[in-house]
């Protein structure tokens, strides 16, 4: 089953917003015959593909697979006939799957067939590796990533007339991998300002994401990197109630898409700029502030998951810090966040020099089991 795991990773940023799942099948003799993993969107599901891959071995043998196999015509069709067809005896589930379609149907429609079914091995890994999947059909909305580089003493952005960078070049790197597998990239209205960024993935990743700046007033300058482009990579600007009508349509007309936001708050907003995304079935959304946007974020116990670069440099707290509250930046001032949130730290790296904190934002719901380590 953690064979089965490491293959399901090999599809992230491929198969979204379906889930990353992998397969193996042992033969009845004990020895593994066939792996397989759902690697593309709209391709062959991993046990198809481990099936495949173990042919007449397969029968008689054990299916370990990683979430519960679908019972329902999708893009493909159903995995557990596929199951039943190739002669497999025994399934060892990691997970099952929070889809209405499936959700335990999968389960019984191979006990009734026969089969002997066993769930729950290897489940947390399974859970943590289909996070975002089950974040997006639970809840409507993409998993949360915020991510920051910060100096020593907690500068998010490097003083005027100094060097552009905080992290080092590996971190970038590092960032730039993420960037090529998520739906979307979030910043504010005072980063696209004050960096002009271009918010791109380079070299490029499987997926394409959308560049999303919130700015209330629609003050994203039309010679900026983001509009200049936006032709060939998407551009959303998220605008507030207040936004100029000529403003607004200056920057449609330039290639953006103007999604307009008419809840009074920031955080409501923001919820509702989630679920939109939901719609559009984005699974991973990158946030990377400034200071007031990632605030936001927390303060309303949005995020998700944590990357946090925290670079060797000290700036004696000039620059713009990581919660600073700056309300230039998504055109409203943050609420302070009442107290900081567990966390359960994923791993710990030193690229280039620098200190990189992967870690989830932890949820203690009952029903929240997407984020157990």
């Amino acid at each position: 089953m953690r064979r089965a795991v490491e293959l399901a990773r090999l599809g992230e940023g491929h198969v979204e917003p379906n889930p990353m799942v992998g397969a193996v099948i042992v033969s009845a003799g004990g020895e593994v015959v066939g792996e397989g993993f759902h690697e593309r969107f709209g391709g062959p599901h991993a046990e198809v593909a481990g099936l495949a891959a173990a042919r007449e071995a397969a029968r008689g043998g054990t299916l370990y697979v990683t979430l519960e196999p679908c019972c329902h015509h999708g893009k493909t069709p159903p995995c557990t006939e596929a199951i039943m067809a190739a002669g497999i005896r025994r399934v060892v589930v990691a997970a099952g799957d929070p889809f209405e379609a499936v959700a335990g149907r999968g389960l019984d429609a191979l006990r009734e067939a026969g089969l002997v079914v066993e769930t729950g091995l290897c489940e947390e890994e399974a859970l943590r590796l289909t996070a975002s999947y089950r974040m997006l059909v639970t809840h409507g909305r993409p998993w949360v990533i915020a991510k920051w580089a910060a100096s020593l003493d907690g500068v998010l952005a490097a003083p005027l007339g100094g060097e552009r960078w905080i992290s080092s070049p590996e971190s970038r790197a590092i960032v730039h991998e993420l960037r090529g597998r998520v739906d979307g990239i979030l910043v504010g209205i005072g980063t696209a300002l004050a960096d002009d960024p271009l918010l791109s993935a380079r070299p490029e990743g499987p997926r394409r994401a959308v560049r999303v700046v919130l700015d209330s007033t629609a003050r994203l300058p039309l010679e900026s990197q983001l509009v200049g482009t936006a032709r060939e990579w998407p551009v959303l600007v998220a605008v507030g109630p207040a936004a100029d009508p000529g403003r607004v349509a200056a920057l449609e007309a330039a290639g953006c898409e103007v999604l307009p936001l008419v809840q009074a708050s920031e955080g409501q907003r923001l919820a509702a700029l989630l679920q939109e995304a939901g719609r559009r079935r984005w699974t991973n959304l990158l946030v990377e502030g400034g200071a007031a946007v990632l605030e936001t974020f927390f303060v309303e116990q949005l995020v998700d998951e944590i990357w946090s670069f925290t670079a060797a440099k000290v700036f004696a707290a000039s620059g713009r810090g990581v919660v600073a509250g700056d309300p230039t930046d998504s055109g409203v001032a943050a609420p302070r966040l009442p107290e900081p949130p567990p966390l359960i730290i994923e791993g710990v790296q030193h690229p280039g020099g620098d200190l990189f904190v992967r870690g989830l934002v932890r949820r203690d719901a009952p029903d929240e089991r997407v984020w157990a380590h």
